[in-house]
Protein backbone atom coordinates (compact mmCIF):
# COMPACT_ATOMS: atom_id res chain seq x y z
CA UNK A 1 0.00 0.00 0.00
CA UNK A 2 1.41 3.36 -0.98
CA UNK A 3 1.52 6.36 1.29
CA UNK A 4 -1.12 8.03 -0.86
CA UNK A 5 -3.52 5.08 -0.43
CA UNK A 6 -2.77 4.94 3.28
CA UNK A 7 -3.73 8.53 3.90
CA UNK A 8 -6.68 8.33 1.53
CA UNK A 9 -8.01 5.42 3.64
CA UNK A 10 -7.40 7.42 6.77
CA UNK A 11 -9.31 10.30 5.21
CA UNK A 12 -12.32 8.08 4.52
CA UNK A 13 -12.25 6.92 8.12
CA UNK A 14 -12.12 10.52 9.32
CA UNK A 15 -15.24 11.32 7.29
CA UNK A 16 -17.09 8.26 8.57
CA UNK A 17 -16.03 8.54 12.22
CA UNK A 18 -18.38 11.40 13.35
CA UNK A 19 -21.38 9.54 11.95
CA UNK A 20 -20.44 6.30 13.73
CA UNK A 21 -19.80 8.17 16.98
CA UNK A 22 -23.37 9.44 16.77
CA UNK A 23 -24.62 5.91 16.10
CA UNK A 24 -22.76 4.60 19.15
CA UNK A 25 -23.96 7.47 21.34
CA UNK A 26 -27.58 7.03 20.21
CA UNK A 27 -27.37 3.26 20.87
CA UNK A 28 -26.22 3.81 24.46
CA UNK A 29 -28.84 6.53 25.04
CA UNK A 30 -31.58 4.22 23.73
CA UNK A 31 -30.35 1.51 26.09
CA UNK A 32 -30.48 3.87 29.09
CA UNK A 33 -34.00 5.09 28.23
CA UNK A 34 -35.26 1.55 27.59
CA UNK A 35 -33.82 0.36 30.91
CA UNK A 36 -35.58 3.20 32.73
CA UNK A 37 -38.80 2.27 30.93
CA UNK A 38 -38.32 -1.36 31.97
CA UNK A 39 -37.85 -0.34 35.58
CA UNK A 40 -40.93 1.91 35.62
CA UNK A 41 -43.10 -0.74 33.97
CA UNK A 42 -41.94 -3.40 36.42
CA UNK A 43 -42.40 -1.11 39.43
CA UNK A 44 -46.02 -0.19 38.63
CA UNK A 45 -47.15 -3.78 38.23
CA UNK A 46 -45.53 -5.11 35.07
CA UNK A 47 -46.75 -6.16 31.63
CA UNK A 48 -44.77 -9.02 30.04
CA UNK A 49 -44.94 -7.83 26.41
CA UNK A 50 -43.92 -4.26 27.26
CA UNK A 51 -41.15 -5.46 29.58
CA UNK A 52 -39.87 -7.78 26.85
CA UNK A 53 -39.71 -4.91 24.35
CA UNK A 54 -37.85 -2.66 26.77
CA UNK A 55 -35.42 -5.48 27.64
CA UNK A 56 -34.73 -6.04 23.92
CA UNK A 57 -33.97 -2.36 23.39
CA UNK A 58 -31.83 -2.13 26.55
CA UNK A 59 -29.61 -5.07 25.67
CA UNK A 60 -29.73 -4.38 21.93
CA UNK A 61 -28.61 -0.78 22.45
CA UNK A 62 -25.57 -1.87 24.43
CA UNK A 63 -24.77 -4.57 21.87
CA UNK A 64 -25.10 -2.32 18.81
CA UNK A 65 -23.04 0.39 20.48
CA UNK A 66 -20.18 -1.90 21.44
CA UNK A 67 -20.09 -3.66 18.05
CA UNK A 68 -20.19 -0.38 16.14
CA UNK A 69 -17.46 1.04 18.34
CA UNK A 70 -15.21 -1.94 17.71
CA UNK A 71 -15.88 -2.06 13.98
CA UNK A 72 -15.73 1.59 13.02
CA UNK A 73 -14.00 3.59 15.76
CA UNK A 74 -11.09 1.31 16.60
CA UNK A 75 -8.18 1.18 14.07
CA UNK A 76 -8.65 -1.93 11.99
CA UNK A 77 -5.32 -2.41 10.22
CA UNK A 78 -3.11 -3.96 9.36
CA UNK A 79 -1.48 -0.93 7.76
CA UNK A 80 1.72 -1.56 5.81
CA UNK A 81 3.93 1.26 4.67
CA UNK A 82 6.84 0.70 2.32
CA UNK A 83 10.13 2.12 3.55
CA UNK A 84 13.18 2.98 1.49
CA UNK A 85 15.14 4.92 4.03
CA UNK A 86 14.89 5.42 7.77
CA UNK A 87 14.93 9.18 7.62
CA UNK A 88 11.44 10.66 7.41
CA UNK A 89 10.65 13.30 4.89
CA UNK A 90 9.37 16.63 6.23
CA UNK A 91 5.91 15.98 4.78
CA UNK A 92 5.81 12.61 6.62
CA UNK A 93 6.67 14.31 9.88
CA UNK A 94 3.90 16.86 9.29
CA UNK A 95 1.48 14.04 8.53
CA UNK A 96 2.42 12.28 11.79
CA UNK A 97 1.86 15.47 13.76
CA UNK A 98 -1.54 15.89 12.12
CA UNK A 99 -2.39 12.27 12.92
CA UNK A 100 -1.45 12.73 16.59
CA UNK A 101 -3.58 15.85 16.75
CA UNK A 102 -6.54 13.91 15.37
CA UNK A 103 -5.91 11.19 17.97
CA UNK A 104 -6.03 13.67 20.80
CA UNK A 105 -9.39 14.91 19.55
CA UNK A 106 -10.67 11.35 19.27
CA UNK A 107 -9.64 10.61 22.86
CA UNK A 108 -11.67 13.59 24.02
CA UNK A 109 -14.71 12.43 22.07
CA UNK A 110 -14.28 8.81 23.27
CA UNK A 111 -14.54 9.92 26.90
CA UNK A 112 -18.10 10.98 26.20
CA UNK A 113 -18.85 7.59 24.62
CA UNK A 114 -17.21 5.81 27.55
CA UNK A 115 -19.43 7.73 29.95
CA UNK A 116 -22.49 6.75 27.92
CA UNK A 117 -21.39 3.10 27.91
CA UNK A 118 -20.82 3.21 31.67
CA UNK A 119 -24.22 4.82 32.16
CA UNK A 120 -26.01 2.22 30.02
CA UNK A 121 -24.33 -0.71 31.80
CA UNK A 122 -24.72 0.92 35.23
CA UNK A 123 -28.44 1.65 34.82
CA UNK A 124 -29.07 -1.87 33.51
CA UNK A 125 -27.18 -3.31 36.50
CA UNK A 126 -29.20 -1.13 38.87
CA UNK A 127 -32.47 -2.36 37.41
CA UNK A 128 -31.55 -5.90 38.46
CA UNK A 129 -32.00 -4.81 42.07
CA UNK A 130 -35.70 -4.12 41.47
CA UNK A 131 -36.85 -7.72 42.17
CA UNK A 132 -35.28 -7.43 45.63
CA UNK A 133 -36.92 -4.04 46.23
CA UNK A 134 -40.31 -4.76 44.70
CA UNK A 135 -41.12 -8.46 44.40
CA UNK A 136 -39.96 -9.86 47.71
CA UNK A 137 -42.50 -7.80 49.64
CA UNK A 138 -42.10 -6.10 53.00
CA UNK A 139 -39.75 -7.31 55.69
CA UNK A 140 -41.75 -9.74 57.87
CA UNK A 141 -40.47 -8.33 61.18
CA UNK A 142 -42.35 -9.96 64.07
CA UNK A 143 -45.34 -10.94 61.92
CA UNK A 144 -44.17 -14.58 61.88
CA UNK A 145 -44.36 -14.70 65.66
CA UNK A 146 -47.25 -12.40 66.59
CA UNK A 147 -50.83 -12.60 65.29
CA UNK A 148 -53.67 -10.09 65.48
CA UNK A 149 -55.44 -12.10 68.18
CA UNK A 150 -55.59 -10.36 71.55
CA UNK A 151 -57.73 -10.24 74.67
CA UNK A 152 -61.38 -9.72 73.76
CA UNK A 153 -61.03 -10.27 70.00
CA UNK A 154 -64.36 -11.32 68.52
CA UNK A 155 -64.37 -14.41 66.33
CA UNK A 156 -65.72 -13.59 62.86
CA UNK A 157 -66.15 -15.49 59.61
CA UNK A 158 -64.38 -14.53 56.39
CA UNK A 159 -67.30 -12.23 55.48
CA UNK A 160 -67.08 -10.40 58.83
CA UNK A 161 -70.03 -12.07 60.57
CA UNK A 162 -69.61 -12.38 64.35
CA UNK A 163 -69.66 -15.99 65.61
CA UNK A 164 -72.14 -16.79 68.39
CA UNK A 165 -72.06 -19.72 70.78
CA UNK A 166 -75.26 -20.99 69.18
CA UNK A 167 -73.89 -21.10 65.63
CA UNK A 168 -72.38 -24.60 65.68
CA UNK A 169 -73.90 -27.92 66.62
CA UNK A 170 -71.70 -30.58 68.18
CA UNK A 171 -69.41 -31.83 65.41
CA UNK A 172 -69.55 -28.52 63.52
CA UNK A 173 -66.47 -26.70 62.27
CA UNK A 174 -65.66 -23.35 60.64
CA UNK A 175 -62.70 -21.08 59.86
CA UNK A 176 -62.63 -17.83 61.84
CA UNK A 177 -60.51 -14.69 62.13
CA UNK A 178 -60.10 -11.87 64.64
CA UNK A 179 -62.64 -9.07 64.10
CA UNK A 180 -61.27 -6.45 61.77
CA UNK A 181 -60.07 -9.05 59.24
CA UNK A 182 -62.61 -8.21 56.54
CA UNK A 183 -61.32 -5.43 54.31
CA UNK A 184 -58.22 -4.78 56.41
CA UNK A 185 -54.65 -6.04 56.16
CA UNK A 186 -53.95 -9.06 58.35
CA UNK A 187 -51.52 -11.96 58.62
CA UNK A 188 -52.24 -15.31 56.99
CA UNK A 189 -51.29 -16.86 60.32
CA UNK A 190 -54.41 -15.31 61.94
CA UNK A 191 -56.71 -18.00 60.53
CA UNK A 192 -58.13 -20.37 63.14
CA UNK A 193 -60.19 -23.53 62.81
CA UNK A 194 -63.07 -23.56 65.29
CA UNK A 195 -64.50 -26.95 66.30
CA UNK A 196 -67.39 -27.75 68.63
CA UNK A 197 -66.39 -31.13 70.00
CA UNK A 198 -68.98 -31.30 72.80
CA UNK A 199 -71.75 -29.30 74.50
CA UNK A 200 -69.90 -28.91 77.80
CA UNK A 201 -66.66 -27.24 78.85
CA UNK A 202 -63.57 -29.09 77.63
CA UNK A 203 -60.09 -29.14 79.14
CA UNK A 204 -57.44 -30.20 76.66
CA UNK A 205 -54.42 -29.87 78.98
CA UNK A 206 -53.63 -28.84 82.54
CA UNK A 207 -53.65 -25.07 82.75
CA UNK A 208 -56.28 -24.76 80.02
CA UNK A 209 -59.34 -25.29 82.21
CA UNK A 210 -61.23 -22.30 80.77
CA UNK A 211 -60.09 -22.47 77.15
CA UNK A 212 -62.92 -24.65 75.76
CA UNK A 213 -66.27 -23.15 76.84
CA UNK A 214 -69.35 -25.19 75.85
CA UNK A 215 -67.15 -27.60 73.90
CA UNK A 216 -65.68 -24.95 71.56
CA UNK A 217 -62.00 -25.49 70.73
CA UNK A 218 -59.95 -23.18 68.52
CA UNK A 219 -56.61 -24.08 66.97
CA UNK A 220 -54.30 -22.37 64.53
CA UNK A 221 -55.11 -23.49 61.01
CA UNK A 222 -51.45 -23.27 59.94
CA UNK A 223 -49.88 -26.72 60.06
CA UNK A 224 -46.70 -26.98 62.13
CA UNK A 225 -45.07 -29.12 59.45
CA UNK A 226 -45.04 -27.08 56.22
CA UNK A 227 -47.57 -24.32 56.86
CA UNK A 228 -50.45 -25.84 54.88
CA UNK A 229 -54.01 -25.06 56.03
CA UNK A 230 -55.44 -27.68 58.36
CA UNK A 231 -58.97 -27.66 56.98
CA UNK A 232 -60.52 -31.11 57.52
CA UNK A 233 -62.24 -32.36 60.67
CA UNK A 234 -63.10 -36.01 61.27
CA UNK A 235 -66.01 -35.97 63.69
CA UNK A 236 -65.95 -39.68 64.57
CA UNK A 237 -62.31 -39.66 65.67
CA UNK A 238 -62.34 -35.97 66.68
CA UNK A 239 -59.19 -35.30 64.73
CA UNK A 240 -58.03 -32.50 62.47
CA UNK A 241 -56.34 -33.51 59.21
CA UNK A 242 -53.81 -31.55 57.17
CA UNK A 243 -54.41 -32.65 53.54
CA UNK A 244 -50.88 -31.77 52.36
CA UNK A 245 -48.97 -34.49 54.18
CA UNK A 246 -51.73 -36.23 56.18
CA UNK A 247 -50.76 -35.06 59.64
CA UNK A 248 -53.48 -35.86 62.19
CA UNK A 249 -54.13 -33.81 65.35
CA UNK A 250 -56.28 -34.89 68.30
CA UNK A 251 -58.51 -31.94 69.25
CA UNK A 252 -59.31 -33.31 72.73
CA UNK A 253 -55.66 -33.40 73.83
CA UNK A 254 -54.58 -29.95 72.65
CA UNK A 255 -54.21 -30.89 68.95
CA UNK A 256 -51.28 -33.20 69.63
CA UNK A 257 -49.93 -34.91 66.54
CA UNK A 258 -51.01 -38.57 66.33
CA UNK A 259 -49.88 -39.27 62.77
CA UNK A 260 -47.78 -37.71 60.04
CA UNK A 261 -44.71 -35.50 59.93
CA UNK A 262 -45.94 -32.51 61.96
CA UNK A 263 -43.40 -32.04 64.80
CA UNK A 264 -45.59 -30.03 67.21
CA UNK A 265 -49.23 -29.71 68.25
CA UNK A 266 -51.31 -26.94 66.71
CA UNK A 267 -51.26 -23.85 68.98
CA UNK A 268 -54.57 -23.49 70.83
CA UNK A 269 -56.42 -20.18 71.11
CA UNK A 270 -58.10 -19.67 74.51
CA UNK A 271 -61.80 -18.76 74.20
CA UNK A 272 -64.60 -17.35 76.32
CA UNK A 273 -68.25 -16.48 75.70
CA UNK A 274 -69.37 -12.98 76.66
CA UNK A 275 -72.74 -11.98 78.10
CA UNK A 276 -74.19 -11.56 74.59
CA UNK A 277 -73.22 -15.08 73.54
CA UNK A 278 -70.35 -13.90 71.31
CA UNK A 279 -67.25 -16.05 71.11
CA UNK A 280 -64.09 -14.11 71.98
CA UNK A 281 -60.42 -14.90 72.56
CA UNK A 282 -59.02 -14.67 76.08
CA UNK A 283 -55.66 -13.63 74.65
CA UNK A 284 -53.41 -14.27 71.68
CA UNK A 285 -51.56 -17.53 71.11
CA UNK A 286 -48.99 -18.37 73.77
CA UNK A 287 -46.55 -19.86 71.22
CA UNK A 288 -45.39 -19.10 67.64
CA UNK A 289 -47.59 -20.21 64.76
CA UNK A 290 -46.74 -22.57 61.91
CA UNK A 291 -43.54 -24.48 61.06
CA UNK A 292 -40.87 -24.30 63.76
CA UNK A 293 -38.21 -22.43 61.75
CA UNK A 294 -37.09 -20.66 64.95
CA UNK A 295 -36.11 -24.05 66.44
CA UNK A 296 -33.60 -24.84 63.68
CA UNK A 297 -29.91 -24.35 64.26
CA UNK A 298 -28.69 -20.83 63.65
Amino acid sequence: MSETQLFEGAGDEEMRRPLMEKVVAISFIVSVLATIGLGVTYWVGGQPQVEGGFLFLALGGIGVGIVSWGKYLVPQGPYVQERHEMKSAPEDIDAMHASLSRGLGQVGRRKFLLRLLGGAVGVFGLINLFPFLRSLGPVPGKSLFVTNWKHGSELVTSDGRVVLASDLEVGGVMTVFPKGFEGEPTNAIDQVILVRAADYNLVTRPGRETWGPQGYLAYSKVCTHAGCPVGLYQELTQQLLCPCHQSLFDVLTGATNVFGPAPRPLPQLPLYIDSSGVLRSQSGFNEPIGPGFWERGA
